[in-house]
């Protein structure tokens, strides 16, 4: 199966590096996208563009994939799912929940010079960061990308109910499969309370699973 992964802000397609051998290993075709403005060099790209490089993959593809998003990039593969119902297999969300129709993408952090840096480890003490050691944090802010405003401000504009028939596995790293029913179930992610086929699958982890448990991830996401 073709495999897209798609990394959440200030990550490059690199993010994936420890995951892809065990995808490789198993069978599979992964597929880690540096996204428009997060790798490319280019400081000007907006929410549009990050869609546009995810729906050519999609279409480069020789069958359905699965599309991976991790953190915010969780409505990036839900916006591929609703613009490609048809064309995707399934989606996996690690860590994160799709935005609603309207809603900013990630406008989460201040901006600067039009950019949105990586605003250093205090926004995500707690369980977010607490299986990452000091070594693993330098490296996370060091290679962190600032994320164009362009992308981070763009409406998430939603319009193909066939997205709701679009098989969704949530993956739940540093919240349990319990906390997250109980938040959709209060109404906090309506884009998932209509989805008619979803999946909870829990990891003993920190907000960057491919980082801290690639392997047990990687056999996660073909299990």
């Amino acid at each position: 199966m073709d495999i897209l992964l798609i990394a959440g802000l200030w990550l490059d397609g690199s993010a994936w590096d420890d995951v892809v051998p065990t995808l490789e290993a198993l069978g599979h075709r992964p597929v880690p996208l540096t996204l428009p403005g997060q790798g490319d060099g280019s400081a000007s790209a907006t929410l549009d563009d990050q869609v546009a490089a995810v729906l050519a993959a999609i279409d480069a593809t020789s069958e359905k994939p699965m599309v991976v998003g991790h953190s915010a990039a969780c409505t990036l593969a839900w916006l591929a799912a609703d613009a490609r119902p048809e064309k995707v297999a399934e989606v996996v969300l690690i860590g994160g929940f799709p935005a609603a129709d309207g809603e900013p993408y990630a406008d989460f952090f201040e901006a600067k010079d039009g950019v949105m840096p990586f605003p250093g480890w205090d926004p995500f003490e707690g369980p977010d960061s607490a299986d990452l050691d000091e070594e693993v944090r330098r490296s996370i802010a060091a290679a962190a990308i600032p994320v164009p405003t362009g992308v981070t401000k763009g409406l998430v504009r939603l319009a193909d109910e066939r997205r709701f028939d679009v098989p969704v596995v949530l993956v739940c790293p540093e919240f349990t499969p319990a906390q997250a029913q109980e938040w959709i179930g209060a109404g906090d992610v309506p884009e998932l309370a209509k989805a008619k086929h979803l999946e909870f699958v829990d990891i003993d982890s920190g907000h960057w699973p491919m980082v801290t448990k690639p392997t047990e991830l990687a056999r996660l996401l073909v299990s």
